[in-house]
């Protein structure tokens, strides 16, 4: 899920920037210090969206730099249990598939790329055995996020899935559709055909009744 995020922070100008306009100055240091940050809390920084507030700067003795307090926002992207992404396979492996996002890459295990027994092709593609479906590098895909890890703050881990209803690769998405809608079709066809065949044996009912009561 992407965030823009409230920041009050104590930002170091060093003094070579003190020749730029102050905000400018401030937004570089902010974006030299935050951009391509990572932690469990905020997730990935991908950028500074603007300086909301900065107050009067402060020199530190010996130091040479100014300190500035300011208040700014942040645009990041912060991974997010069962929520859905749509990204592009980067890369096939024995053991599953890389996806790559947008903003970070994440891997789904070969038993969830697919509903199906899958095997890993020699050309790098995975070809699931009853389906006949298969999965290569390049594929746009949507699949829901199962695991999120910090654990390696450098190198955050996400694992997907593209079992369930609605996910996978794109093309399978839209034929699981169109076969749904055809069942569906098929459905309201036998109802309509029932309905008309209940209708007429009321029809014949009717008529029979209203034959017996003339004869009387």
């Amino acid at each position: 899920m992407f965030y823009k995020v409230h920041v009050r922070d104590h930002v170091r100008v060093t003094p070579n920037l003190f020749g730029l306009p102050t905000e400018e100055s401030i937004l570089t240091m902010i974006k030299k210090g935050y951009e391509g940050y990572i932690s469990k809390d905020l997730g990935i920084v991908l950028g500074v969206s603007g300086l909301s507030e900065s107050r009067e700067g402060v020199i530190i003795p010996g130091d040479g730099a100014a300190y500035y307090d300011c208040d700014f926002e942040l645009l990041t992207f912060k991974p997010e249990l069962q929520e859905v992404l749509l990204g592009r396979i980067k890369d096939i492996a024995d053991f599953g598939a890389f996806i790559n996002v947008g903003v970070v890459d994440g891997m789904i295990h070969i038993s969830q790329t697919m509903d199906d027994f899958v095997s890993f092709g020699s050309d790098k593609v995975l070809l699931g055995k009853e389906s006949k479906r298969s999965l290569k590098v390049a594929d746009k895909c949507k699949a829901r996020i199962i695991a999120v890890s910090f654990k390696d703050i450098a190198n955050p881990k996400i694992g997907l899935t593209m079992r369930q209803q609605g996910l996978g690769k794109l093309e399978w998405i839209e034929e699981d559709a169109a076969k749904a809608g055809t069942k569906e079709e098929k459905g309201e066809k036998g109802e309509e055909k029932a309905s008309a065949k209940k209708e007429g044996k009321q029809g014949k009912e009717h008529k029979e009744k209203a034959g017996k009561k003339e004869k009387k």
